[in-house]
């Protein structure tokens, strides 16, 4: 995570990740604006760049070479990712609403999200047809599409609807791909039967008529039957059927027309055309609020009607980054005047395109050679980024205008900070931003967050001991809500460990000077994102401290209740020879991370990471006791080896690990084999003495996974052997899916080395 050097006084949303917004996010690294914060709200981290969708479909590009990274561009940028799903704008309060986390607020928003199939206007097609758009979340379907069709007997005869040319280019591609599957399989390609459907008199109807002779050509070798004048009105299981009648029987629909505007968009008040799409000005602001702007193919320019096409959403990005810097500014904006013409690369499924330009027209294997170097120069700009020294300091105060009680707030966050209680954030800030937050409320808790008190007062229920624990890093990614959330499962996870019940918990956090109204957004993401999963274990806030500071942190003090006897606590001094070893979570954070700020890990493998570090280890711990567990403890900075030696040592037993069977997040292998690794690595590769055959291990590809530090990671547990496989079986019901055996507790020999390792 990238700290930035100014505070942050102002804030631009982007939403989707689109050609447009992925330009604008590069620009602002090439550019940065101290002071301005960019924050990317989209549902996917891998985006796809349309003009090379076909040569991926075709197979000609792999999957990572037509995708761009949307986190790792989002990291290089110094902006925010959050991977959620947007449902709607607040414009009173200037916030966006999302699914799962709280309202995000913007001092200047963008909409670039593309167009969203309007399938329910044709009768069975929401049903019974695979669109094409959004553009985003088409791998997915196509890969369903792929393997229904491989596995398909016999014949399959494949519809698509919509001629322009994203319909003609993805038949091709699809075809071309298919018939080569086949090949491979020793099937005869000839059993594919493709139909092209168009609703108008002719396909590619924005394109030249030699461009139009040259497709209806291709598509007449490869054997596809173009449908002209038939527009598809009803769509069944097995078949489709259009204006005129016409009835055709297809094992596979794919819908490449009529799209429009996405839903949610309807309830903003923004203006609207006919399809849904956001109206825009020449500069392209919403024609309803200047500080609202949308780009790509969700935006319908008022004065300029443009067809959509990629090509513009691209070249849109270089206005649109100017205006929103101006708007920050308050500075006039410009207009973005489109070409009347452009230059249109059509590939025929093999290496084989057409030129499209005006009456310009021109085809060959060269042309697609062309294409092809055009298209991966464009990408370059995205994946081949390298970590840039973000521009930062307090002169953004004389260049954006503000008001005067900005400006108070805005000197105030930039001047010599104060230590000891000075460095406190402000009681008002504070206040408003816990007002909005929500912790679980317990009979138990007898005085608690929101009391104007000193301290916290809890009772203890009779019959009950306290479980203390404590935990505090800072934050690691650039979501305030989803550290929050992690910290918090980080916390929990050793009262959990022990066996016991959370009760309380006290927070400690530091968060980066800036306005107030920034410093309070972040403080009430942060703690929403907590309570969250408090509330969720149980467990009460009932107070904390929050200071200035570099760096956003957060840690939390937990109290736990357990029976005074301790007779359902879990120890490390537990394992008994003859146990197996479980292990609930994969492992690998300490590595995913450090190569995340290096920006050399793949955004898919962050979102993991992430994914698997918000499971809570809570519903685990009554599972394994009911099993039998004699020993547990949860895998936190001293890694999978640092935990395991600390039960052998307690235990008086030894331990063998097999490091074929270890679960591993995804990514973790390549990072550390790129010699990626945590700061805390080093101190924990110490502990390798207490392995019995390192040497024979030493290039294993998992052994350093050994040694890297974890957070938020599950539960490392000794479980009698006959107890194992229900034992497994009843975690992955319980959403523990990576759960595995990976060792077993030996009885103490008489080697000082309690670790051996097996393949």
């Amino acid at each position: 995570m990238q700290a930035t050097a100014s505070p942050v006084l102002r804030d631009i949303v982007l939403i989707g990740g689109g050609h447009s917004h992925v330009g604008v996010l590069h620009m602002f690294a090439m550019k940065p604006m101290p002071g301005v914060r960019l924050t990317v709200i989209c549902t996917d981290t891998d985006t796809p760049y349309s003009g090379m969708l076909p040569g991926y479909i075709a197979g000609h590009y792999s999957f990572d070479a037509v995708h761009i990274d949307l986190r790792r561009l989002a990291e290089f940028a110094g902006a925010r990712y959050y991977r959620d799903e947007v449902v709607g704008i607040d414009r009173a309060a200037r916030q966006v609403l999302c699914r799962n986390r709280p309202p995000v607020t913007y001092d200047a928003l963008s909409i670039n999200i593309g167009s969203t199939p309007q399938l329910a206007q044709v009768a069975g097609a929401s049903e019974h047809a695979v669109p094409v758009k959004p553009i985003r979340r088409f791998n997915e379907r196509w890969l369903a599409l792929l393997e229904r069709v491989c596995q398909h007997p016999g014949a399959t005869t494949i519809a698509l609807v919509g001629a322009g040319a994203g319909g003609v280019e993805l038949t091709l591609a699809m075809q071309y791909r298919l018939r080569n599957e086949l090949l491979a399989r020793g099937r005869n390609p000839d059993d594919l039967m493709f139909h092209l459907f168009s609703a108008g008199p002719q396909i590619l109807p924005t394109h030249n008529a030699k461009v139009r002779r040259a497709f209806e050509s291709v598509l007449a070798e490869r054997g596809v039957v173009v449908h002209l004048d038939a527009e598809v009105t009803q769509v069944a299981a097995n078949s489709l059927q259009t204006a005129t009648g016409e009835v055709l029987a297809a094992d596979e629909i794919v819908w490449v027309t009529q799209a429009g505007g996405a839903p949610w968009l309807r309830e903003t008040g923004l203006a609207l055309d006919e399809k849904g799409f956001i109206r825009v000005h020449d500069t392209l602001q919403t024609e309803t609020d200047p500080l609202i702007f949308a780009a790509g193919d969700c935006a319908a320019m008022v004065d300029h009607p443009l067809e959509k096409a990629g090509v513009f959403a691209v070249r849109m990005a270089k206005p649109l980054t100017e205006n929103l810097r101006r708007t920050i500014m308050r500075q006039r904006l410009l207009s973005y005047r489109p070409q009347q013409r452009w230059l249109a690369l059509i590939s025929t499924g093999d290496q084989h395109a057409v030129a499209s330009r005006g009456n310009f027209y021109a085809r060959g294997d060269l042309v697609w050679r062309w294409k092809d170097w055009i298209d991966r120069r464009f990408m370059r700009k995205f994946t081949e980024l390298s970590a840039l020294p973000m521009a930062g300091g307090p002169q953004l105060l004389e260049e954006i205008p503000l008001d005067e009680r900005e400006k108070t707030q805005a000197i105030s966050a930039i001047a010599m900070r104060c230590g000891g209680c000075g460095a406190k954030v402000g009681a008002s800030v504070l206040s408003r931003a816990l007002a909005r937050v929500h912790p679980l409320e317990r009979d138990d808790v007898l005085i608690g967050l929101h009391a104007p008190d000193d301290a916290a007062v809890v009772r203890v229920p009779p019959g009950m001991a306290i479980v203390q624990t404590v935990d505090f890093f800072r934050a690691f990614i650039d979501d305030p809500w989803v550290f929050g959330r992690i910290a918090a499962n980080h916390a929990l996870g050793d009262v959990f460990a022990m066996g016991a019940e959370a009760q309380t918990a006290t927070a400690i956090a530091t968060v980066p000077p800036g306005l107030e109204s920034k410093v309070e957004d972040t403080v009430f993401q942060m703690m929403s994102g907590a309570v969250s999963v408090l509330n969720e274990a149980g467990c009460a806030l009932v107070g904390g401290h929050t200071g200035e500071g570099k760096e956003l942190a957060l840690g939390f003090a937990i109290n736990g209740l357990i029976d005074e006897t301790l007779s359902k606590v879990m120890q490390k001094g537990g394992m008994q020879p003859g146990n197996v070893l479980i292990l609930t979570k994969p492992i690998g954070t300490g590595t995913l991370f450090a190569a995340h700020a290096r920006l050399q890990a793949a955004g898919r493998w962050i979102d993991a990471a992430l994914d698997s570090m918000q499971v809570s280890n809570r519903a685990a711990v009554p599972c394994l006791t009911a099993h039998g567990a004699t020993a547990c403890t949860d895998l936190t900075g001293f890694g999978l080896l640092g935990h395991l030696v600390e039960m052998t040592r307690a235990s008086g037993v030894d331990a063998e690990l097999e490091l074929a069977a270890l679960p591993i997040l995804d990514g973790a292998v390549d990072t550390v084999l790129a010699g990626i690794f945590s700061s805390l690595q080093p101190a924990n590769v110490r502990l390798r003495r207490a392995l019995h055959n390192p040497e024979a291990f030493i290039n294993h590809p998992r052994y350093p996974l050994l040694f890297d530090p974890q957070t938020a990671g599950g539960l490392l547990a000794s479980v009698p052997a006959e107890s194992v496989e229900a034992c497994l079986a009843e975690l992955h019901l319980l959403g523990y899916l990576k759960a595995v055996r990976i060792g077993r507790v030996l009885p103490q020999g008489e080697a000082l080395e309690p670790i051996s390792l097996i393949a």
